[in-house]
């Protein structure tokens, strides 16, 4: 009495089985005919049969499932996230399918990435460069991607999170660098290796060669750390740079970024001592001692910063940022005299003090002239420093000048 009941148990193993194929080829057909809505309804169909699929059935289920949500580039960002996360569960049966749509998805969205970054649509970009990376799993330079996007389109969480991840994976981002001197432009290129070659046989280029690019450990250390002072989370950003400073010890931006750290946590004296590390670790950089100045400057450290400020002038006297910011600290004196002069009575010491005070005013507008007439020089269409210095001009009594300056700002359409 049990064989009738093991011939229909059989039966319907055998109709399943065929119900799941049936369904797989129909949603195999649609996908070739690009009808991926009735793929979708096919694939919807074998789903409730998957305890029945073995290996190879389930694997080609979830090929035609990354296949019918991927619609060749066409889904949107969650149908694309799904698509990947079908592809990333199919079996070794199919590994030449998968491995071309793997390249199809890849170039495609590289595209897209790329075209999007330079499109300034930075946080579609980095969905577009975490997609691409968990096609390609090997590939970390499209997790460094996403990351940046993501910093660009000031998207910190995101950010931080695809920095850890680098930070945990040893990311580096060094790689092969082929370059060739370009005779015409006459400067070095870095070009991809076939290209390089191609330029040297044509002539075009010489002293062809290779070398490993710089690693990229230090900035993605760094940028943990200030991201984490970006959602004000000071002491994972101080441990952080800690820990990046432990890989480069004498890089001064690290030294700065720990510097304005430590002032806005209150450690002034720690603060103090490393921006005199950063000074005698490189006592010529000119980009350096400007960033002292800044930093001096936002702790409230004014003779400092002007200190700093005057030294980047001595080394360059072209340095528009340092000439501006100093006749800003210069004039930032004036408003302590105006609220002076302005509190001042009628009485004849009054009267005596506001001359005095008048004078005083007069002497700052005429220490900051000297660096706003530089910032001119430099920057002959800089109307806000020639309106400026009219202003100026016209507080001294400086007739002649105002006039000039006047006539510029006019000209600029100030």
């Amino acid at each position: 009495m049990n064989k009738p009941i093991l011939f229909v148990l059989a039966l319907l193993v055998s109709t399943l089985s065929f119900a799941q194929k049936k369904e797989l080829r129909a949603a195999d057909k649609a996908i070739k005919s690009n009808n991926y809505a009735e793929a979708k309804a096919a694939l919807s169909q074998a789903k409730s049969m998957m305890s029945g699929m073995d290996d190879k059935q389930t694997s080609q289920y979830h090929l035609l499932m990354a296949e019918a949500l991927y619609a060749k580039g066409t889904a949107s960002d969650n149908d694309i996230n799904t698509a990947i996360e079908h592809l990333n569960k199919v079996g070794s049966d199919y590994n030449s399918e998968t491995g071309m749509l793997r390249q199809s998805m890849e170039n495609d969205l590289l595209l897209k990435a790329n075209s999007l970054y330079t499109g300034s649509s930075f946080n579609e970009a980095a969905n577009k460069f975490e997609q691409l990376y968990q096609i390609k799993f090997t590939d970390t330079t499209y997790l460094y991607y996403a990351a940046v996007s993501a910093v660009s389109g000031q998207d910190y969480e995101k950010a931080l999170d695809n920095y850890l991840k680098l930070d945990e994976l040893g990311y580096t981002g060094k790689e092969k660098v082929y370059y060739a001197y370009n005779v015409e432009e006459k400067k070095e290129e870095v070009l991809d290796e076939n290209t390089r070659d191609l330029y040297v046989k044509a002539g075009t280029h010489i002293k062809p060669g290779e070398r490993m690019s710089e690693s990229k450990s230090g900035e993605i250390t760094k940028n943990i750390a200030l991201i984490y002072v970006q959602l004000d989370k000071k002491d994972e950003a101080i441990a952080a740079i800690k820990k990046a400073r432990v890989n480069e010890p004498n890089n001064s931006d690290l030294i700065l970024t720990e510097a304005n750290l430590q002032y806005k946590l209150g450690n002034t004296e720690e603060y103090k001592s490393l921006i005199q590390e950063a000074v005698k670790l490189d006592p010529n950089n000119v980009d350096l001692i400007y960033n002292l100045g800044v930093l001096s400057s936002e702790a409230k450290d004014v003779e400092a910063a002007k200190g700093y400020y005057q030294k980047v002038i001595d080394m360059d006297p072209t340095y528009v940022d340092a000439l501006t910011n100093l006749s800003a600290l210069i004039l930032e004196e004036e408003k302590s005299v105006i609220e002076e002069m302005n509190g001042l009575g009628n009485s004849a010491a009054d009267n005596r003090r506001y001359d005095e005070l008048k004078e005083k005013r007069k002497s700052i507008y005429n220490e900051a002239i000297p660096y706003l007439n530089s910032v001119l020089e430099v920057e002959p269409n800089n109307v806000d420093v020639a309106r400026t210095l009219m202003n100026i001009y016209s507080a001294i009594g400086d007739t002649e000048n105002q006039k000039k300056m006047k006539a510029k700002v006019d000209e600029l359409g100030g």
